[in-house]
């Protein structure tokens, strides 16, 4: 079992030179509003010939699973990850979680596989790479600090999967595009690389730390070389209709 509630986990990864790292987030697999499918195949190609991807969390989606069960849905993920894994051995995988993906069952089962695939590795929070962060960003929603951060996840382990009326409520709004004006309104660049960069700094990953880059999820809205305060910030969007999605080139 997963016991790092209490505790941070190093997040240094050492690299070798110059490295290819790309880096993709908030597929939701397993949600009916998810078109990962779409992009399945150029995710394996960019994996195949890197030397690093980050998957920068809600990479799975087990709140809003429409599988069988929440246990085929682990099953899955596993299966998913173990797949791409082998398949690409040449690349190293940076699986870093977001709040959709903080499930204690596959929680327990990423250990598992870190064990036995010497090219993933998984973290809770943040993966620091360079000079590059990769973070999920679910810190934006409000000033968040490593303490707060650390109790929202906690309430994440055990939530159950939502029922089939409110998966197709939320797909009926997705289908009218009312999830659009939600994600440019609430997450405005600004706001976003503030709360962003003030959680990076109270963890000692801010600008005195060396850091030019940011790479990040959660938000949903596309995002390119925004710059704060000397820093850039990157987000690749979400594969979910009428919003933007790319895979992102990372400099790290």
């Amino acid at each position: 079992m997963y016991c790092g509630l209490l505790s941070f986990r190093t997040n240094i990864y050492q690299q070798s030179p110059m490295p290819s790292t790309f880096f993709v987030s908030d597929l939701h697999l397993f949600s009916s509003r998810s078109q990962e499918h779409r992009y399945q195949e150029a995710i394996r190609g960019v994996a195949a010939g890197a030397d690093r991807l980050v998957l920068g969390g809600d990479i799975f989606d087990f709140r809003w699973s429409t599988m069988a069960s929440p246990e085929e849905a682990v099953v899955r993920a596993a299966h998913w990850l173990r797949e791409l894994a082998v398949e690409c051995p040449a690349c190293h995988f940076h699986f870093v979680l977001g709040n959709h993906d903080y499930h204690q069952p596959f929680l327990d089962r990423l250990d598992h596989l870190q064990e036995r695939l010497a090219n993933l590795t998984w973290y809770p929070f943040f993966a620091r790479l360079g000079t590059a962060v990769f973070l999920h960003g679910d810190v934006v929603d409000r000033r968040m600090t490593a303490r707060k951060l650390l109790n929202r996840r906690a309430a994440w382990l055990h939530k159950q999967r939502r029922g089939q009326m409110a998966n197709r409520l939320y797909d009926l709004a997705i289908s009218g595009n009312l999830h659009r004006p939600v994600v440019h309104w609430a997450r405005r660049k600004k706001t976003v690389a503030r709360r962003i960069l003030k959680y990076l700094e109270e963890i000692g990953q801010g600008p005195a730390s060396g850091l030019r880059n940011v790479y990040f999820g959660h938000t949903h809205l596309a995002m390119a070389d925004y710059l704060y305060q000397g820093i850039r910030f990157h987000n690749g969007g979400a594969p979910i209709k009428g919003l933007r999605f790319r895979i992102i080139e990372a400099e790290t």
